[in-house]
């Protein structure tokens, strides 16, 4: 039989009660899309099967997606705790990294292998990092850039590369690449990538009231993060932690600043490229700063970017603390958003 009628047959393929047998087509190695055996004699030209993940179409200018994987991307929350690897306990002396991996899943979502990645404010590299890890576990390497004032965290994601490629190594792998780590102000170093240089911006950004405090762990006894800290005072009530009770600047300030800077970087981005953001949202004196909204708006006041997406990154391993227990209901933050913007006039 030749092998587009024993696709076309295999349609037939069915179980006891006449449904369709999908663990049967796969011991016969028949290609697969939602519950179905792909006839792949019925694609187009521009499109093609690709084994063990369904079928990509050529025309996709965005990622380098099957449909059926772009089908679970577009999942507006992302539930996955992500493991603490890529060197963690390293890399978590910053107290907002990110994790390589999830950093690598949206990589893969909003560029295509070979395109450049941009992070401005690049902590200890969990961007650069993950676009390493694309070349290994997702649809190719990218090569990525970051910018990256403090140059404790430069000299981190060095240590966190040499350290896990001996690792990688030990264990019979392929080493990651090296990517581009700048020191200086990312107000400076955007001026040394050309207009329309990078596919993809993926950021973190510096948090108001957080973004002038170096962000470690071990200092107290309650953790810092970007989200902040809340400590129980003895009478029950939630305060503030000491590091973050003074404010640099105001909310307005910060706002002002983040749309300036993105303002910028918009010209660094290539017209059918994509810019994502993690942002968090604050609980802050007994009610909610809704940064991501106050964020999106001031990022498309000032830029020509438009808001496409937001995803929530919910981590479902997260701790629990009991806040405010039993005076004052506090929400235990467990998500981020992450905002995806878009050039306008796409």
């Amino acid at each position: 039989m030749a092998d587009g009628d024993r696709h076309r047959q295999s349609r037939l393929v069915t179980d006891d009660d006449g449904a369709f047998d999908v663990e049967r087509a796969q011991e016969e190695a028949l290609p697969i899309e939602d519950g179905e055996v792909i006839d792949t004699d019925e694609l187009a030209d521009h499109q093609r099967y690709v084994e063990g993940r369904g079928v990509y179409d050529e025309r996709n200018r965005v990622n380098d997606l099957t449909g059926r994987e772009w089908k679970y991307a577009t999942k507006s929350v992302i539930d996955e705790g992500y493991p603490p690897d890529v060197q963690h306990d390293l890399r978590s002396e910053h107290g907002g990294q990110k994790p390589p991996r999830l950093c690598a899943d949206l990589i893969g979502r909003f560029s295509k292998a070979g395109d450049t990645v941009l992070d401005p404010f690049a902590g200890v590299g969990g961007t650069l990092l993950g676009a390493s890890l694309c070349e290994h576990e997702g649809t190719g390497r990218r090569e990525a850039i970051g910018f990256e004032r403090n140059e404790r965290w430069v000299d981190l994601y060095a240590t966190v590369l040499e350290r896990e490629n001996e690792d990688r190594r030990a264990r019979g792998e392929a080493p990651l690449a090296s990517q581009d780590m700048r020191h200086g102000d990312c107000a400076d170093l955007i001026e040394d990538v050309p207009a329309d240089g990078v596919e993809l911006l993926l950021t973190d950004v510096p948090y108001w009231r957080m973004d002038e405090l170096e962000q470690t762990r071990n200092e107290h006894e309650t953790r810092e993060s970007k989200l902040g800290a809340f400590d129980a005072s003895d009478d029950g009530t939630v305060e503030e932690s000491s590091e973050t009770s003074s404010p640099t600047r105001t909310k307005a300030e910060w706002l002002e600043d983040m749309a300036g800077k993105f303002e910028r970087f918009a010209e660094a981005v290539s017209p059918e490229g994509h810019v994502v953001v993690f942002i968090g949202d604050m609980y802050r004196d007994q009610s909610y700063e809704f940064l991501s909204a106050e964020l999106a708006r001031a990022i498309e006041s000032a830029a020509p970017l438009t808001l496409a997406a937001n995803f929530v990154w919910y981590d479902p391993t997260k701790d629990l603390h009991v806040y405010g227990y039993p005076f004052s209901f506090v929400p235990s933050m467990v998500h981020q958003n992450v905002l995806v913007f878009r050039l306008e006039g796409r």
